[in-house]
């Protein structure tokens, strides 16, 4: 090999150690600060003014509960400019899950950008032409639907209670009728009543991919438990600094008291934890 060539190759070889040893240099002062809850909104960098609050609080939160041999172990690191990517799977809540961490640096420091637990690796598409891309889990898949929905759903009503008022807002998302016609006419088998509930739990599980479990069921009550998305949306997403919570519930009850009400049931909804228990009655 010539000398200019070695020469070369020797440089990039040490620009890239440099850079490898300052991205764990990095990555181990933000574990560290994480573990000492010392991120602040000084230190937060978001892709969005409005999160820096939202991320501050889950940064803490996830201090007081992350496993730290898991947050210490290495990560795999992506540099993309002045961001750093950094890869890692974390227990959260009792789940694992892949989480990737972006940090991004500006004037000789590093601050803290986004968390996300989706990443689709669309880095690894291969050359055109191609018909296969990678995949994700189905769970991941409906938050990212659900989210992308609920979004438009809050942008709609934020700009009706503006413009019309908030019992026009709310009356907007009223859509029981339709709801119950899709029970009536996809399961023609049984009672409308009967084929609300029980499409109910369908949809919630197949079609969106909630936990559901239908506890009881006859003529004149049913009671369904559900851990819908939505709530957990309105905690971990920008959703909720765009609606208080107080407006973001009211709005799920308006729309599931409507939807009952057009199948013949009377609902009274009760909350535990991230579970709604749906207790559906008729008179006899």
């Amino acid at each position: 090999m010539k000398p200019l060539l070695l020469y070369i190759c020797a440089a990039v070889l040490s620009a890239s150690a440099a850079q490898n040893s300052d991205e764990a240099r990095i990555w181990n002062e933000f574990v560290t600060a994480v573990k000492q809850g010392e991120i602040n909104e000084q230190r937060v960098h978001p892709y969005l003014e409005a999160l820096k609050p939202q991320i501050v609080k889950l940064l803490k939160t996830m201090g007081e509960s992350v496993s730290w041999d898991e947050l210490r172990a290495k990560p795999e690191v992506f540099r993309n400019g002045n961001q750093i990517h950094y890869l890692t799977t974390l227990t959260v809540g009792g789940t694992k899950d892949s989480y990737c961490f972006t940090l991004v640096t500006e004037g000789g420091q590093w601050y803290f950008q986004h968390i996300e637990s989706i990443a689709i690796r669309l880095d690894k598409v291969a050359a055109p032409p191609v018909s296969s891309f990678p995949e994700i889990p189905e769970q991941k898949k409906a938050w990212m639907r659900e989210e992308r929905q609920t979004v438009k759903q809050v942008q709609l009503f934020r700009f009706l209670a503006k413009e019309k008022g908030s019992d026009f807002a709310y009356a907007w998302f009223k859509d029981g009728a339709g709801y119950a016609l899709e029970a009536r006419t996809w399961v023609p088998f049984l009672p409308v009543p009967r084929a609300f509930v029980l499409y109910l739990c369908w949809e919630q599980a197949s079609l969106n991919g909630n936990p559901v479990t239908l506890e009881r069921l006859d003529e004149n009550e049913a009671v369904v438990r559900i851990e819908p998305r939505y709530f957990r949306l309105h905690e971990q997403t920008g959703i909720g600094l765009a609606i208080p919570e107080e407006d973001y519930r009211r709005l799920f009850e308006t729309i599931w008291v409507d939807r009952a009400t057009a199948a013949g049931w009377d609902l009274h909804i009760e909350y535990a934890g991230r579970n709604c228990v749906f207790r559906f009655s008729r008179k006899p």
